[in-house]
């Protein structure tokens, strides 16, 4: 939870101070690229205080109205960053760039002052963008290093993979925010950088076209990953495997006869199991059983943290 808050917190600090750096240099130079970028940024941003309200809601201790807790509000609050705040920054920034396209207007070609320096308007966009770049690459190095721990705790092969097992989607989300981020930022800075040698502002339309279908793109990604743990999903068949194999080792274990996982929660699992017990076992003999097989199941996956098991005699 702690490690999911600074993820959280150090993209929050990286693109507030991007959304205000984006917005001047649009003022100055009229961008269609540096105005989507500033729609991502403060997209962004909302995104973060949205994590933040999900980590603080999924902490509350369980209610009898709720007696597995609160941590599935991670989840829910992971859905609305995805739906409503990288769907409607995307929407809007390829609409801009539509519009860019439709009605082309030459580069700024305006001058600035500043401690008695002359220079173009279009090198505070590239300072700006070059910023953006090195703030994110901070909160981006920050998550990444994150999720590469729950890779190795887990035995994932990658990325990839983790993208699709984590239940930790506080973390997914910022990674994925400040890796679409990087990339926004490198397609603007293209956009900028050729409309200004070109003369020609088509470069910057389409820059800004891009950086909405990529927001777009990965808000449905995000989407159906967040989907799947509001569902109810299980854990992965192979972990799921292990959990069974860490039943049947007790030698008074006949048979699983059942095993069911649901995440209520990142990285808190529940686990139950109907469980054919040998038959000769006494009632206090049972109970031990059930207790080591809890204990057993435990040790098997971290993430484990409520057990019922149903004896079968």
């Amino acid at each position: 939870m702690a490690s999911s808050k600074r993820v959280v917190l150090a993209a929050l600090f990286a693109n507030g101070a991007i959304a205000i750096m984006k917005f001047g240099g649009w003022l100055l130079t009229g961008s269609p690229s540096m105005l989507s970028e500033t729609y991502h940024s403060v997209s962004d941003t909302g995104n973060q205080v949205f994590l933040l309200v999900g980590l603080w809601y999924g902490k509350k201790e369980p209610t009898r109205g709720h007696p597995f807790g609160y941590g599935k509000a991670q989840f829910f609050y992971a859905f609305l960053v995805s739906v409503l705040l990288f769907g409607i920054a995307g929407w809007e920034s390829a609409k801009h760039g539509i519009e860019a396209l439709q009605h082309p207007t030459p580069p700024g070609t305006g001058e600035s002052t500043l401690f008695g320096v002359t220079f173009p308007n279009v090198w505070v966009n590239y300072g700006v963008l070059l910023a953006a770049i090195g703030f994110e690459s901070y909160a981006f190095r920050t998550a990444l290093a994150n999720m590469k721990g729950q890779i190795e705790r887990h035995g994932w092969t990658g990325l990839r993979q983790a993208f699709r097992r984590t239940s930790d989607v506080t973390v997914l989300t910022a990674l994925t925010e400040d890796a679409v981020a990087l990339g926004g930022a490198a397609i603007a800075l293209g956009g900028v950088a050729l409309s200004r040698a070109t003369g020609d502002p088509i470069y910057d339309a389409v820059g800004a076209l891009l950086i909405g279908l990529l927001l777009m793109g990965f808000a449905l990604a995000l989407a159906w990953e967040n989907k799947r743990l509001l569902l109810g999903e299980s854990v992965a068949s192979d972990d799921e495997d292990l959990l069974r194999a860490a039943i049947t080792d007790r030698e008074a274990v006949v048979h699983v006869d059942n095993l069911r996982s649901v995440f209520f929660g990142p990285g808190r699992l529940l686990v139950t199991a109907d469980v054919s017990f040998d038959g000769s076992l006494d009632v206090d003999d049972l109970d031990a059983e059930i207790g080591a097989i809890e204990d057993a199941l435990k040790a098997a996956d971290e993430r484990v943290k409520t057990v019922y098991v149903e004896p079968e005699l």
